[in-house]
């Protein structure tokens, strides 16, 4: 058994390629059982978020199951297996359980140290135990990368300052205006980035704050919590003639704002500039608007790049977080390896049970004078005598979980014990 990781992120492929990879909350299920439908997967967790999608799976067979996540990428871009196979980043058994707490930990994110990622990587958990996908072995997994995340936060300042994308949007803004006060924002989005984007700008001290959204209930209660107002989407044009910040993030699945929407809305301002910041994935404004006079665009690669100016700052943290990542990654292995073996110690102290009662039941018939007394010390006899012979195999198997050695003592026991492979 292999635990592979393998899919795009935000650090191997263009905002392009992961935009066609993106999959929205709605069709987890699907996809989850699409891939335990392939032939060598048996367990499967699907993270996808606007830094990545990534398929989590316990394999049969390494090159088997390498080979089945590829089609399943193939299949969700719409690019030819070899193709994909240029953009697709994986590890697997020690290197995949280091990488899920890396992103865990929020070391693999566009935004060092954020934390919204802890979030989304149990949401995906959720929904694959949900969904029947995720059973021992990866409930072990992520239950322990969800604690490596949390310890991280923790004893380290990873977290602290700007630590999630929609903060991060904020402040970029921030940064290219010089100051938000005063400015008319438009957010476009009423879900979990865009609410905390919303934040952001009352604590950035945002002039008038307008929440577009499809359902303008859920953007109404976002809007009172800043003193903004909310908007149908059906309303984008007008405010965006009021507009001097574009914030977008919706779950829309596709562009909302094109170029002949922008271009009208910006013939009644001529001379007043507009930006425009979209961390949606895929993306919710067309790439042909940055082309518009007076519009700035900015998207996922320019916020990664303003991140990474901040890396610098915060490179001891970087360094403490790796080292519970290594630590965490060796008491995972240890843990992992035991419930390895258990099922085979477990296999065998039931086989010397079986031998022992066989025993018993022949010998009875010939010692049936025996009274309850003396029975019961017969019992008690054989069944120590069977826990001794027993004790230095079990230990052995324990002790030396995950070597060389403990594979080929387990392949003994198998065949000189005649027992059947674990589950």
């Amino acid at each position: 058994m292999s635990i592979v990781v393998l899919g795009l992120n935000q650090r191997t492929v263009p905002l392009a390629v992961l935009e066609r990879a993106a999959i929205g909350v709605d069709a987890l299920p699907k996809a989850l059982h699409d891939l335990r439908s392939r032939p060598n997967i048996t367990e499967a967790v699907v993270l996808a978020t606007c830094n990545r999608t990534e398929v989590v799976v316990v394999a049969e067979r390494f090159h088997g199951a390498y080979a089945d996540v590829r089609d399943f990428f193939a299949d969700l871009t719409g690019l030819a297996a070899d193709e994909i196979t240029l953009h697709l980043d994986g590890a697997h058994d020690d290197a995949a359980v280091g990488h899920l707490f890396k992103v865990a930990a929020g070391l693999d994110s566009a935004v060092v140290g954020e934390h919204e990622i802890l979030g989304q990587l149990r949401s995906a958990w959720d929904v694959a135990r949900a969904e029947g996908a995720a059973r021992a072995a990866l409930n072990l997994l992520f239950r322990h990368a969800i604690e490596v995340g949390k310890r991280v936060r923790t004893d380290t300042a990873i977290g602290r300052g700007t630590a999630s994308v929609s903060h991060a949007a904020v402040e970029l803004a921030t940064e290219r205006l010089g100051a938000l006060s005063g400015r008319s924002v438009l957010v476009l989005g009423a879900g979990e980035m865009g609410e905390q984007m919303t934040v952001a700008l009352g604590a950035a001290g945002a002039g008038d704050v307008v929440i577009a959204n499809r359902t303008v209930a859920r953007a109404a209660d976002l809007a009172a919590r800043v003193g903004g107002r909310a908007v149908t989407l059906a309303a984008l044009e007008h405010e965006l003639a009021n507009a001097d910040v574009v914030l977008a993030s919706t779950g829309a699945g596709g562009v909302v704002l094109d170029d002949a929407m922008v271009r009208v809305a910006l013939a009644n301002r001529p001379t007043r500039p507009l930006l425009i910041v979209d961390i949606a994935v895929p993306r919710n404004v067309e790439h042909a608007v940055g082309e518009i006079d007076g519009v700035t665009l900015l998207d996922l690669d320019d916020l990664r790049a303003w991140a990474a100016k901040g890396m610098a700052r915060r490179a001891g943290e970087v360094a403490a977080a790796e080292a519970i990542v290594t630590d965490e990654v060796d008491r995972y292995l240890d843990v992992a390896q035991a419930r390895e073996v258990a099922p085979l110690v477990a296999l065998l102290h039931e086989r010397g049970e079986n031998v022992r009662q066989a025993e018993l039941a022949r010998a009875r018939r010939k010692l049936g004078q025996l009274d309850d007394e003396q029975w019961a010390a017969v019992e008690a006899l054989t069944r120590s005598m069977v826990a001794k012979l027993l004790h230095q195999p079990s230990i052995r198997l324990k002790t030396d979980a995950g070597s060389a050695r403990a594979e080929r003592n387990a392949a003994a026991l198998r065949d000189l014990f005649d027992l059947d492979d674990p589950d």
